[in-house]
């Protein structure tokens, strides 16, 4: 054997050997960290220091809610503890309480406008998708978990919340909304050149359904052979709700299903033959600004291959979460359901990605992605100012829904 081939022999023995204890190490440490016993003892040691070392009495109360909440920032936007009081107002509902009509979830600790609901308050007084709000009446939404931000957009009827926004490409700002019922406006249709419908939906809340079954009634009788169905920006609504509307376009199969731990599947939705409208081409669109209830409808076409969804990367959304009470009567409000495409794939902090991308140019330029708004703490980790972006919406054609139509006009019927 040659020098050479004993050297190379001695390298590849080395580096085997490497492989081995570092995996192991990190096999080792990956075990360690979803170990709860391991994660109990931590919590134990450091109990153990702030009970003995601490420069003060400790108000352990104080202690075990903040440890409380950090657990639950440690998930998801939608977990959170709740206090004893928090608990009694969960249960007790709204009571006659309204908000501002807005979606919101959390990116990077900034509470984030996903829509404002068309119409509503919140959009009355210039809020918009994609905003931040960094403070509401005074109190820094940082600093609160999502499901205080929402109590705290609550109240009568008549009565103002006022928020601090932040903008790409804005100097930070102050807008008043005055709390109101919001109701949400019905689908709307109208008819494109070459016989093509398009459907624009704002939300897919109880009811919608049956409005996006009339629209397509309509559409058909004025002569469309085409349909494009407008997904961008509805963030609300329910699963049952978006399994109705694929459904017009889908005549058999899974169309979503919800799932547990461990993606085990919980609960199918499975297409109804007789509720299925329409046979023809179809094209759906989507935005970063379209989540939740809307996020199956994509993921069903795609998955299903019944048309294409053109547009942006949707916002990732769609769980459900359970109470469960705790000893001292707060609570914790905990993610147990995500909502999941025919496949099992679940959107939340995921999202759909289209098979046609087409960003629009005026939020490209504001901000490119929710992960902008990292980069530190305070000042340092807020949306940039980009010169020469003006803070009012561009007006622009609309690109993706030109997609849309270049694609459906392609088609032979």
């Amino acid at each position: 054997m040659t020098f050479r081939s004993k050297f190379t022999l001695v390298v590849l023995s080395a580096a085997i050997a490497l492989y081995a204890i570092v995996g192991g190490w990190m096999a080792t440490r990956a075990q360690q960290s979803n170990d709860p016993g391991a994660q109990l003892r931590i919590f134990e040691s450091v109990l153990y220091h702030i009970q003995n070392d601490y420069v003060d009495e400790p108000d352990m109360s104080k202690v075990r809610a903040g440890a409380l909440r950090g657990l639950a920032y440690g998930l998801d936007p939608y977990s959170a503890y709740l206090t004893a009081e928090q608990v009694q107002q969960y249960r007790a509902g709204d009571n006659g309480k309204v908000g501002i009509g807005v979606e919101l979830s959390q990116v990077s600790s900034w509470l984030y406008v996903i829509a404002p609901v068309k119409g509503g308050p919140a959009e009355q007084a210039g809020v918009r998708s994609g905003d931040i709000i960094e403070y509401i009446d005074g109190h820094a939404t940082r600093d609160i978990s999502l499901y205080e931000a929402q109590q705290l957009l609550k109240g009568a009827p008549g009565t103002e919340v006022k928020l601090r926004i932040l903008r790409a490409g804005a100097t930070p700002f102050q807008v008043t909304v005055k709390r109101a019922p919001v109701k949400t406006p019905a689908a709307e249709a109208r008819m494109e050149a070459g016989k093509v419908g398009l459907i624009k939906l704002y939300s897919l809340n109880e009811g919608e359904a049956a409005d996006v079954q009339a629209r397509i009634d309509e559409l058909l009788k004025q002569g469309a052979q085409k349909l494009v169905l407008d997904l961008r920006g509805v963030a609300g609504g329910s699963l049952a709700e978006a399994v109705r509307v694929a459904n017009y376009f889908i005549g058999d199969g899974v169309l979503a299903q919800t799932v547990g731990r461990n993606n085990r599947t919980l609960k199918t939705f499975e297409a109804d033959p007789k509720l299925k409208l329409f046979d023809g081409p179809a094209v759906v669109l989507i935005d970063r600004w379209t989540a939740g209830a809307a996020e199956a409808i994509a993921a069903a076409f795609i998955e299903r291959k019944r048309g294409d969804v053109v547009g942006e990367k949707s916002f990732g959304a769609g769980a459900e979460q359970e109470l469960f009470t705790l000893r001292g009567g707060d609570g914790f409000l905990l993610t147990t359901v995500k909502w999941a495409s025919s496949a099992g794939k679940p959107f939340l902090g995921v999202g759909v990605q289209p098979t046609v991308e087409v960003k629009r140019p005026e939020v490209a330029e504001a901000l490119e992605e929710p992960e902008d708004l990292t980069g530190g703490e305070g000042e340092a980790a807020r949306p940039a100012n980009k010169q020469g972006v003006s803070p009012e919406p561009v007006k622009t054609e609309d690109q993706q829904l030109k997609k849309a139509l270049e694609l459906l006009r392609a088609k032979g019927v």
